[in-house]
């Protein structure tokens, strides 16, 4: 029994220094460690891989989008996997200065290729406002917007102006010099009834030429209208032998939109904050037996002049036009969808029927009219394409790809009832 134990002893020793002078000669193998660092790394990649799916973390990449961003008097084309216009400065390093202004804003979605982002940098600028001067760094394109932005408090009736820099070493600026021409809170009684404003007008009688005051031979004015117009001056009419009513109501904030070649289509940017003015309606009111028999209106005084908002949009349409790769339409039936889509829409994604701009935002009656760049009827039909419909353009166009497809058998014969009929 010993001995057999012996001889298994030995056999067992006899095999591990085989192993080892095996390994020991494959150790010195010139590709041994190659295929070794090889080996381990398919099984650490395995193991990521593995630990990803199991995580539910997806491998498919983001789509790429490129992006053209103008600054510093540079035009720079990049490609983008980021979701915002701030993420996208912020990954190339490109720091934004107080003053400096950024179309579309910083959290502007990046949806489309060919999307533009111009970057405006400060420049000094002086504004005189008054007996205060400030200085300040803006990049703003209007004088109200660059006084307002510097923190110099301006009010509707005031007006700016802006004038070119003569001599820099005397204006301490190498940009522009805004002017403010402060306008004198006064306010104005008419029958007892106060509405405080503002004015530019010298004298009384400026101020209510200027502002449509209509007066009769009956009415009084106090003080007389050539008086000279003073800080916190109140100015009164007493209208004789008529019943008076006034009352204030809001005027709505104009809006001017202005087309931007520069700007990706469906983009915009607010240039010139604007806000809401107030007028005062002044009525003649015909009182029988307690009842208000007749109401007449007699004049119209506007106390806060609005201020218009101006938006530049967006028209650029490379980036939209050239999403009609991404959704799957053919490079032949390229002409044939720009007629279509030109026609039903101009191109916006954001266009309901019978409305004749494209809004910066869809309007929430969209849905059971016509909608989006093919206008389809109702708009919510395009959900079938992606629950993005009524914003993504590349949504939209997967949608009328499939409704050109199955209506007319492709884009060419729904272009040809499109020509004969006027729709499709």
């Amino acid at each position: 029994m010993r001995h057999k134990l012996y001889r298994f002893n030995r056999r067992l020793m006899v095999n591990r220094r085989r192993h080892i002078r095996r390994l020991r000669l494959w150790g010195r193998h010139p590709f041994a460690v190659p295929i070794g660092a090889f080996l381990s790394l398919v099984i650490l990649s395995g193991g990521l891989l593995w630990w990803a799916l199991s995580q539910g973390v997806s491998l498919t990449p983001p789509p790429t989008d490129l992006v053209i961003i103008s600054y510093n008097h540079q035009t720079e084309t990049v490609p983008s996997h980021e979701p915002t216009v701030g993420a996208l400065l912020s990954k190339l390093k490109i720091t934004i200065n107080p003053g400096d202004v950024v179309e579309p804003s910083l959290g502007t979605a990046i949806h489309q290729d060919d999307f533009r982002i111009n970057i405006f940098r400060a420049i000094p600028v002086k504004i005189i406002d008054g007996a205060q001067t400030t200085f300040a760094n803006s990049a703003a394109t209007t004088p109200r917007s660059i006084a307002e932005q510097a923190g110099v408090t301006i009010y509707p009736e005031d007006r700016l102006t802006t004038q070119p820099v003569s001599n820099i070493l005397e204006e301490g600026t190498i940009g522009n010099v805004i002017v403010v021409d402060q306008s004198t809170p006064i306010t104005l009684v008419t029958n007892g009834f106060a509405a405080p404003t503002r004015t530019l007008a010298k004298t009384v009688g400026a101020f209510l030429t200027t502002d449509h005051v209509a007066l009769t031979a009956a009415d009084t004015v106090e003080p007389a209208l050539s008086t000279p117009i003073s800080a916190n001056e109140t100015v009164s009419i007493i209208r004789n032998g008529i019943h008076i009513q006034s009352v204030a109501q809001t005027i709505a904030m104009p809006t001017q939109y202005i087309a931007d070649s520069n700007l990706s289509y469906g983009t915009y940017a607010v240039v010139q904050t604007g806000s809401p003015g107030q007028e005062v309606l002044t009525y003649k009111v015909d009182v029988q037996n307690g009842q208000v028999v007749s109401q007449t209106l007699i004049q119209t005084v506007v106390t806060v002049q609005p201020v218009t908002q101006i938006v530049n949009q967006g028209s650029n349409l490379s980036g939209i036009k050239g999403d009609m790769a991404l959704a799957g339409i053919s490079v032949d039936d390229y002409q044939y969808a720009d007629y279509i889509i030109s026609h039903e829409s101009g191109w916006c994604p954001t266009k309901a029927q019978g409305e004749h701009y494209c809004p910066a935002i869809p309007d929430d009656a969209y849905t059971p009219n016509g909608y989006g760049l093919c206008q389809a009827t109702p708009g919510y039909k395009m959900e079938s394409a992606g629950a993005d419909w009524a914003t993504n353009p590349v949504t939209q166009l997967l949608w009328c790809n499939s409704y050109a497809q199955e209506r007319y058998g492709g884009w060419y014969e729904a272009y040809l009832h499109w020509a004969a009929y006027g729709y499709w």
